[in-house]
């Protein structure tokens, strides 16, 4: 097979002979090995992750596949010296069978040819797997590049606004609030403020609060104008939807009073707006669902709410206006999450999509929250294990369908810096339409000019 060129950030890795075996090889018994590769080792890094695939996956798979022996390849480091590790023996063709990826580098991996769609790998049994009706449309995008399925989808998240009722009831707003355009978060901000609470917006922003000022402000925003930061192969430049993002942020840090621009260039402003959340002083804050069940979980929360169930509300994030978000939607989020691909040099490749399905499945995916309420990719497990959860039900149920992925492309990154700065420009006071042509002048040198980039809606 015929590898195209490498992007980027994959350009560096030391040329490696393309000569050695795939995987999936028969054992010397005469059975077949397979091999699972994770970022998760047993007693560190995803220990419960490691331990799932050892004790559970490979004795339940083996069970069923008397021929197969199935392997572990556990890793512990960090995540880009995994990721290049990947990449080098991909290339090399010596890759596991089956690979844990972070979603956000499969339009990468694809990009250089290390990995292929999945049906192109194992065939018509991808496409004829019942369990793709258990796994949203949108949930399923964590693993789709170019409109192909390159992977399947593991655990997910949403990105919603999280308020105070008891400082809404104080201000005259409802206990069950649910905007319908940016407008209405303003109008409740405002409201809030008159009643005299210290913060009644933190939306991150600046260069301090890293990839969440992105993936809980900006694309979130970006996505309610009705634009992603990236399509049709051309990223998004200083448009009215950019300019728009800008806006609304100058409107909640550019004097208003709304916001706290400090909070913002602090070095742990997020932290600090946690905390600042829980004890009240902060009304409505854009998250995700991280910040209910490991912030302000009233028994193990970094800031625990003891009443967290009676004062926290939780709603969509609104697109600008209603209709005004991407595919014409009212509500818009933002997920990310992990995937699992298949080595297109396996071997064995249809046996190779039997272990990887069977790791998606109800009965495995319920194994390996193991015990733990967090939100799955499928629907099925989600119905079961968030029952009890009302706040994640409703991520998983309301919020995934409405949702969105960043591009999984090397560039990403630097972009996401760069509009990290773009808002710090607004929260130091320059104007929204400063920031943007600072921010398109400085997108043009990171992708190689206005050509590739789009500056329509």
């Amino acid at each position: 097979m015929r590898l195209p060129s490498r992007p980027a950030v994959l350009a560096a890795l030391a040329l490696l002979a393309l000569t050695s075996c795939g995987t999936g090889a028969p054992a010397e018994d005469g059975g077949i090995t397979l091999t699972i590769a994770a970022n998760a080792i047993s007693g560190g890094k995803n220990s419960a992750s490691a331990d799932w695939i050892k004790q559970w996956v490979i004795p339940r798979f083996e069970k069923t596949h008397r021929d197969v022996k199935v392997l572990f390849e556990p890793s512990g480091v960090d995540d880009e010296q995994y990721k290049t590790k990947i990449a080098l023996d991909l290339k090399a063709r010596t890759a596991a069978d089956v690979i844990d990826l972070d979603g956000i580098w499969i339009g990468e991996f694809a990009q250089a040819g290390y990995i292929e769609p999945l049906a192109e790998v194992s065939g018509a049994a991808v496409d004829s797997w019942s369990g793709w009706s258990q796994i949203p449309p949108a949930v399923q995008g964590l693993g789709i590049f170019d409109g192909r399925k390159y992977g399947l989808p593991q655990g997910t998240d949403g990105r919603v606004l999280f308020y105070n009722k008891t400082l809404f009831a104080k201000a005259g707003l409802p206990r069950t609030w649910n905007p319908g355009s940016w407008q209405d978060i303003i109008d409740a901000g405002t409201a809030l403020k008159a009643a005299g609470v210290p913060t009644p917006i933190q939306i991150n922003a600046g260069s301090a609060t890293g990839e969440a000022t992105t993936m809980q402000g900006v694309l979130p925003l970006l996505a309610g104008a009705g634009a992603e930061i990236h399509a049709q192969d051309k990223w998004t430049g200083a448009s009215r939807a950019m300019k728009d993002v800008l806006g609304f942020y100058q409107q909640i840090y550019g004097g208003s009073g709304l916001g706290d621009p400090k909070l913002q260039q602090e070095a742990k402003g997020r932290d600090k707006s946690f905390a600042q959340f829980a004890d009240g002083k902060i009304a409505i804050l854009a998250e995700s669902d991280y910040f209910w069940r490991s912030v302000i979980e009233p028994g193990a929360g970094i800031a625990p709410m003891k009443d967290r169930d009676q004062i926290v509300g939780y709603t969509k994030i609104p697109a600008k206006k209603p209709g005004a978000g991407i595919r014409g939607q009212d509500h818009v989020s933002m997920s990310g999450g992990a995937v699992r691909v298949l080595n297109p040099f396996s071997e064995n490749p249809a046996l190779a999509w039997e272990l990887l399905s069977f790791m998606h499945s109800a009965e495995a995916t319920t194994s390996e929250l193991a015990g733990r309420t967090r939100v799955s990719s499928r629907i099925d497990v989600n119905d079961d294990v968030l029952a009890g959860d009302p706040m994640l039900s409703y991520i998983a149920d309301d919020v995934l369908p409405v949702t969105a992925y960043r591009p999984g492309l090397a560039i990403y990154p630097q972009v996401s810096v760069l509009l990290q700065e773009a808002t710090a420009d607004v929260v130091s006071g320059k104007s929204a339409d400063e920031a943007a042509a600072a921010y398109q002048r400085k997108l043009e040198d990171l992708v190689g000019g206005a050509a590739n980039i789009s500056i329509s809606g």
